[in-house]
């Protein structure tokens, strides 16, 4: 794993993720914020996403859905709170329909996604914040930390071009 942590705090309902990019900030802030950047590595590689719409703005929300080998497509939305660019944002990420309403009785979690200069680097510091340890436990048993590193490392390929 290049350099990847994840941690897991039960007692604050939060998984930590940090990784660094061969990257400017402003290089792989535009990976995390731009729609044609985003479809091309969001997503584990057996389940790539693609983005129905996208609004990148405090208020604004980016619907997209992934589909799985079988076909099975799943929607998600994450919607925006704060945007400091290129340093941080905070959303909201939620499993929705395709019409991008919000299921009820699936986990959600709130994202802090910080970005840090590291020498010719970036550090991309993710804390999933979840209403319930429940909510916790169902994403890390759908296969988050795979899912996600795998997504990650595509992420890698990409701001290898």
């Amino acid at each position: 794993m290049p350099n990847q942590s994840v941690s897991k705090d039960i007692a604050n309902r939060q998984l930590i993720v940090k990784r660094s990019f061969k990257g400017s900030v402003p290089r792989v802030w535009e990976c995390w914020t731009q729609r044609d950047l985003l479809d091309k590595w969001w997503g584990p590689r057996t389940w790539p996403a693609k983005t129905d719409s996208i609004d990148f703005r405090e208020g604004g929300y980016w619907h997209y859905h992934m589909t799985g080998p079988d076909g099975t497509k799943v929607w998600s939305r994450i919607d925006y709170e704060k945007i400091n660019a290129p340093q941080s944002f905070t959303a909201q990420d939620s499993f929705c329909d395709e019409k991008g309403a919000v299921k009820p009785g699936m986990p959600s979690s709130h994202w802090l996604v910080q970005f840090t200069a590291d020498g010719d680097a970036t550090l991309v510091t993710t804390t999933l914040t979840f209403s319930t340890v429940t909510d916790m436990q169902t994403i890390i048993e759908m296969g988050f930390e795979a899912g996600y590193t795998d997504q990650l490392d595509r992420l890698d390929d990409l701001l290898a071009v």
